[in-house]
């Protein structure tokens, strides 16, 4: 990867070639033809201009371009998908501004039919270049060690078939190198590792010294720093593996063979990401628009019921162990953990819980209560299907008892899944992670649809019960 000010030379001089060109093809009198004759734009009239009279126009889109696409100039590893998402949005915004100078009637704005077909072609164009000047060398590997344990560190090390540039870790971790001379005798002299910084300086580091792989060797796979710095390797794109002892903490593609094993950072292909993306906004969108008659009637019944407010937030796990709001219809009293302390629901293990209330009890059965949430997902918190998210407190103590509890972190939490349908909750969370595991493993858009049709059928069931019974 290009870094400095060769990179930005050349991303800069790449974009600007390619918006010439786009410029330059949108004004051809064929291209003005196809797209005047498209239904969408057929009202409009083809334009094109000389080559004197298009200079004004040029100077103008290449200075609101490149602009817009400034943040792409900095040399920053990004993953594939990212390098596309920002490159399309910032295309978006510089049309968006090139349409209103034109709204303004200014004398350097561009024909509408050339705006319309610059603006499709640098969409297309510019992500592909971005993508291209980021791709990383193929021919060797730059790995670096991270962590705060010298004794899982130097097993890593020894482990590695890769260089390592140095490590990441606080100053008082030493990382040290045995050297072996030929013949293969273990002698007692060594030398240490280069420490290139400490923990907080990980996302610098990882871009200064262009890494493309990262060992971590913590003493404790906590949330705070090993799961905070598989979130800044996620970030980067950067490959993350661990010691095959931290092997249970970790969703991992291949556990067999090697010391050293890889984790799945991305356990979904980009096309399925994207289109699961389109899913949830569609969803909850479409579910916050269709459901609003409820929701008033909701908030009048929640308080002619109990006192309190209508809705409360709690804090929830997502992905690599941090942490969001999810808002809930409140269905218990007000203060409801005030004097038990966090803990699961006794409903979930199919018992009675004093701290519901009576509409609080009809909200949980049909699972109204759980409306608030589809804002989490729209603003991408969370998604239609996925592991259930767990308070922290609650995390904690599960994590005592069950090793691979955090291998459901590698992927955004959800309002169902597949433990959801099949009526496991924490109360059972051996079980519950078995499920969220196959879900993880058997992930794509369809099997999203059918975990969300069985939810939704279920639901019905529910209400219907409830029904029948009034």
């Amino acid at each position: 990867m290009r870094t400095g000010w060769r990179y930005r030379l050349i991303a800069i001089l790449g974009a600007s070639g390619i918006v010439v060109a786009a410029v330059a093809v949108a004004n051809a009198a064929v291209v003005q033809s196809v797209l005047t004759s498209l239904p969408i734009v057929a009202r409009l009239e083809p334009t094109t201009l000389s080559l004197v009279g298009l200079r004004d126009e040029l100077v103008t889109t290449l200075v609101i371009v490149l602009g817009a696409l400034w943040p792409l100039f900095k040399p920053r590893p990004r993953r594939i998908l990212d390098v596309i998402s920002l490159a399309q949005k910032r295309v978006l915004v510089a049309a968006a501004l090139l349409a209103t100078i034109g709204y303004f009637d200014w004398s350097t704005r561009l024909p509408r039919p050339t705006l319309i077909g610059v603006t499709v072609l640098l969409t297309l164009a510019l992500p592909l270049w971005f993508v291209y000047i980021r791709q990383r060398p193929q021919s060797s590997s730059r790995a670096i060690l991270v962590g705060d344990d010298s004794e899982t560190m130097e097993k890593l090390f020894e482990a590695a078939e890769v260089p390592i540039l140095g490590f990441v870790a606080p100053p008082s971790v030493q990382v040290t190198e045995s050297r072996l001379p030929d013949g293969g005798v273990l002698v007692d002299s060594t030398e240490r590792l280069t420490r290139l910084g400490g923990l907080s300086r990980l996302s610098e580091i990882l871009v200064e010294y262009d890494v493309d792989t990262v060992l971590l060797g913590f003493q404790r796979p906590d949330r705070q720093e090993f799961f905070g710095a598989i979130a800044t390797c996620y970030e980067h794109g950067v490959q993350a593996k661990v010691h095959r002892g931290h092997a249970d903490s970790v969703l991992v593609t291949n556990a067999a063979g090697s010391d050293i094993v890889e984790t799945d950072l991305e356990p979904w292909d980009w096309q399925d990401y994207v289109a699961k993306r389109i899913f949830d906004v569609v969803f909850a969108a479409v579910g916050l628009i269709g459901l609003s008659p409820l929701l008033l009637v909701i908030a009048v019944s929640i308080k002619l019921d109990s006192s309190g407010p209508v809705l409360y937030s709690q804090r929830r796990t997502a992905e690599f162990g941090e942490t969001f709001d999810v808002y809930k219809f409140r269905s218990m009293v007000a203060d409801a953990e005030a004097d038990t302390g966090v803990k699961l629901s006794e409903e979930d293990a199919g018992g009675t819980d004093p701290r519901v209330t009576a509409v609080g009890s009809v909200l949980r059965r049909t699972h109204l209560d759980e409306i608030p949430q589809l804002w989490s997902i729209l603003v991408g918190d969370m998604s239609v299907v996925g592991p259930r998210p767990e308070r922290p407190e609650l995390d904690t103590d599960i994590e005592s008892d069950v090793d691979e509890w955090r291998s459901r972190w590698f992927v955004k939490p959800g309002l169902t899944g597949l433990a959801q349908i099949n009526d496991v909750t924490g109360h059972n969370p051996e079980e519950k992670l078995r499920y969220d595991i196959e879900y993880i493993r058997r992930q794509s858009v369809w099997f999203d649809m059918k975990i969300v049709i069985r939810e939704i059928y279920s639901v019905g069931l529910d209400v219907l019960s409830i029904v029948s019974h009034v």
